[in-house]
């Protein structure tokens, strides 16, 4: 079995943005996903947590179901 990771939360943006940020708690990696969406760099952010040597997907965000500010 893998060893737990230090920051055991993970955000990977898509569909076409490449970036994935590691994250200590499920509030920090929920905020980045839901950040990411509302700044429109992605369209869907999925949160994935490590459990028994794996990631699990814990989350997905659509950017069409986040509330955006009135400009």
């Amino acid at each position: 079995m893998s060893a737990k990771p230090r920051k055991p939360w993970r955000v990977i943006l898509g569909p076409d943005v490449a970036p994935m940020t590691d994250h200590a708690t499920a509030a920090e990696a929920n905020t980045s996903a839901r950040a990411a969406l509302d700044g429109k760099s992605a369209q869907l952010a999925k949160v994935f947590e490590w459990r028994r040597g794996r990631w699990w997907l814990c989350e997905t965000f659509h950017a069409h179901d986040i509330p955006q500010e009135p400009s």
